[in-house]
C-alpha cells in the first residue's frame, strides 16, 4: 500500500520560514509529478507548487519568489521551502503524487497544518 506522509508544519510568525517534507513509498518515485496543495478554512483546495519528473517547477502566483519546491529521488522525498510567510499562507498543506504514465495513479498525504500568526 502506498504511503504519502507529510511533515514539517507548525506555527510560525509572519515573515518566518518553514520547510515541509513529503516522503512517498512509491516504486519509480522519479517518474511521478509531485505537488503541494493547500486548503484554508472555507476555501477550495489549491495547487501551490509542482515539480515534474524532469525537475521543471510551477508555482501559483501568490507564492512565487517565496516558496521553492524540490525533490530528492534517492530519498523518495519532495520538499517545500516556504520563506517570508504571510498570514494568508495559513492552511493545511497536502502532498500529491501523480504518475506520468497513468493519470489514474494519484496519491494524497494526510496533510500538515501550517499556521502563520503573530
Amino acid at each position: 500500500q502506498v504511503q504519502v506522509v507529510e511533515s514539517g508544519g507548525g506555527l510560525v510568525q509572519p515573515g518566518g520560514s518553514l520547510r515541509l517534507s513529503c516522503a512517498a513509498s512509491l516504486s519509480r518515485f522519479s517518474t511521478y509529478v509531485m505537488a503541494w496543495y493547500r486548503q484554508a478554512p472555507g476555501k477550495q483546495r489549491e495547487l501551490v507548487a509542482s515539480i515534474s519528473s524532469g525537475g521543471s517547477t510551477n508555482y501559483v502566483d501568490s507564492v512565487k519568489g517565496r516558496f521553492t519546491i524540490s525533490r530528492d529521488n534517492a530519498k523518495n522525498t519532495v520538499y517545500l521551502q516556504m520563506n517570508s510567510l504571510k498570514v494568508e499562507d495559513t492552511a493545511v498543506y497536502y502532498c500529491n503524487a501523480r504518475s506520468t504514465f497513468d493519470a489514474n495513479y494519484i496519491y494524497w498525504g494526510q496533510g500538515t497544518q501550517v499556521t502563520v500568526s503573530s
